[in-house]
Parts: C-alpha cells; sequence; structure tokens
C-alpha cells in the first residue's frame, strides 16, 4: 500500500479550509481511499465552519475567509 499526501478543500459558508491528508493507494477498486481519522477529521472541519468556529478548524489546516466579488 502506498501513501499520497493531498490537500482537500472544504468550504462551508463563507469560509474555506484546506486540510492535509493522507490517500491510501491500493490495487484493490475502492482505491484511493481515506483512513478514519482523515475522514473525522474532514468532517471535524466542516461542522467547525458551519459554526463558524474558526479556531477549531484552524487546528486542522489553513482557513480562508470567503468575499464575494461580484453578486
Amino acid at each position: 500500500m502506498k501513501k499520497q499526501q493531498r490537500t482537500k478543500l472544504v468550504h462551508e459558508g463563507k469560509y474555506l479550509a484546506e486540510v492535509d491528508i493522507e490517500l491510501m493507494m491500493t490495487d484493490d477498486d475502492w482505491s484511493p481511499y481515506l483512513s478514519t481519522e482523515d475522514a473525522y477529521k474532514l468532517d471535524d472541519v466542516r461542522e467547525a465552519l458551519k459554526r463558524g468556529d474558526t479556531k477549531t478548524a484552524a487546528r486542522y489546516g489553513r482557513v480562508y475567509s470567503l468575499t464575494p466579488i461580484a453578486v
């Protein structure tokens, strides 16, 4: 099994987080896939961003505030 580092983007409302995860590469049909810990990490970041809790989300990755330019 090979592991590959990736950055996933999690977007909720006016926030975006870049979260580093590891993809596991195997020869089976389900490849690539996330570890359970990384899946929970992405869920935790999404929930924190929904609540506007950028401090908690920042524990897992880089957090950005999005500003609309045109409507």
